[in-house]
């Protein structure tokens, strides 16, 4: 089979695994047993399809094979008499109703359980949603990969036969916020790595978005996942700018503007547009409305700060999150001037102490304000401070450069 057949299979398995996998925990549980039936399922399809060709319903077809191994897995534990009879009630029968798109998004809420640590969560969802291996996301987070394998292996046991029914509406909401945090927090740490020789992780931040493109598909009426979505794009738009040819970093107020991804920030705008006139703005309506700012300004001295100051205003009243407000500080800074950022900036210091960002923003202040002796111990400060290995070297060099 050619090449691109071969491929059309795999993207076709991919997208299918965590419908196919939600399908078999919303009917019989036993998370960690049905992802085994999952996987056997998708290694029998890889084998046969390319062969015998792709049959009409795929999903319907992985649900069956994925079906009839875990039943049969339940059933070869002779030693749980209780298990067996389970799942001999549980035959899957032609009666049962088809399945959905809508199990993606039930397992994600189970994967985003909000009983789970917050790193156990991002490794389940990377790896029963996103498809990700567990030594992808181990290179992803720059971690061993047996740390990983712990995390899921932790999270998947406090699943364990956890028969997982869709959030009711008293708390849809919680359970919804719970999910587009992980995804954020996934996109956060692929578009600015907190560790690590490389600024970007690519892979993680699209992963993000492909997994944000599917709830928005099953969720088109939820505008803080329509927002999210804004947010994404529109910063993701300017990945290409912001490093250099040996990957150092570049800050906004000096990247080539027209490296940016101009489809991205169109479909950005028109998401945070749709998303802003729909309701009452949340975190990340807002957030996405600040990108969408940045990324209409043809050139720096064209940003529309005054604006942004007053969205930053709107998110902190709403969201008081200490990167939010370190965001409103430089916006105060280039508004009213670098002495007003740095009173602003004084507030901060209980809430963001020994934080490289909180070090480096004032030598940002510092130096505009002509105080570089100050501004270059910051800068200093917040090299020593940093894992990013491109952010520390970026600050060192302006603390360099101030010593000249």
């Amino acid at each position: 089979m050619d090449p691109e057949a071969e491929e059309s299979v795999e993207e076709l398995l991919r997208r299918h695994a965590p419908q196919v996998l939600g399908a078999l925990v919303r009917r019989y549980g036993h998370f960690d047993a049905a992802e085994d039936a999952v996987q056997e399922a998708l290694l029998a399809a890889a084998g046969q399809w390319p062969a015998s060709g792709t049959p009409d319903n795929p999903r319907g077809w992985l649900i069956r094979v994925a079906s009839r191994r875990l039943t049969d897995q339940l059933r070869a534990d002779a030693a749980r008499a209780r298990r067996e009879e389970t799942a001999a009630r549980l035959e899957p029968r032609e009666t049962r109703a088809a399945p959905s798109d809508d199990d993606t998004l039930t397992l994600l809420f189970l994967c985003c359980d909000p009983s789970l640590p917050p790193a156990g969560r991002v490794a389940l969802t990377l790896r029963a949603v996103g498809g990700l291996t567990t030594a992808e996301i181990a290179r992803a987070h720059l971690v061993p990969e047996a740390t990983i394998a712990q995390r899921i292996s932790r999270a998947k046991a406090k699943l364990r036969n956890h028969h997982f029914q869709t959030p009711g509406p008293d708390d849809r909401d919680a359970r919804l916020a719970a999910v587009l945090q992980v995804l954020y927090l996934i996109f956060n740490e692929g578009y600015t790595a907190t560790s690590g020789p490389a600024l970007l992780r690519a892979d993680l931040a699209r992963e993000a978005i492909r997994l944000t493109r599917a709830v928005r598909r099953l969720l088109p009426e939820e505008v803080t996942v329509t927002g999210l979505l804004a947010l994404m794009l529109l910063t993701e738009a300017r990945s290409a700018a912001r490093t250099g040819p040996h990957g150092e970093l570049i800050p906004l107020d000096e990247q080539d503007r027209t490296r940016w991804d101009r489809a991205a920030i169109e479909e950005g705008t028109a998401l945070v547009e749709e998303a802003l006139t729909a309701g009452p703005p949340g975190p990340y309506q807002l957030q996405a409305a600040i990108a969408a700012l940045h990324d209409e300004a043809g050139r720096v001295e064209d940003t529309d700060w005054p604006q942004i100051l007053a969205l930053y205003d709107l998110l902190v009243a709403d969201w008081p999150h200490p990167m939010a407000e370190l965001g409103r500080v430089v916006a105060v800074a280039m508004v009213h001037g670098p002495e007003s950022g740095l009173a602003e900036l004084a507030a901060l210091e209980p809430r963001l102490k020994d934080h490289h960002r909180l070090s480096a923003v004032r030598a940002h202040l510092l130096e505009r304000a002509g105080d570089r002796a100050a501004a270059r111990a910051a800068y200093s400060e917040a090299a020593a401070l940093t894992l990013s290995l491109p952010e520390r070297h970026y600050l060192r060099i302006k603390a360099a450069r101030l010593a000249e």
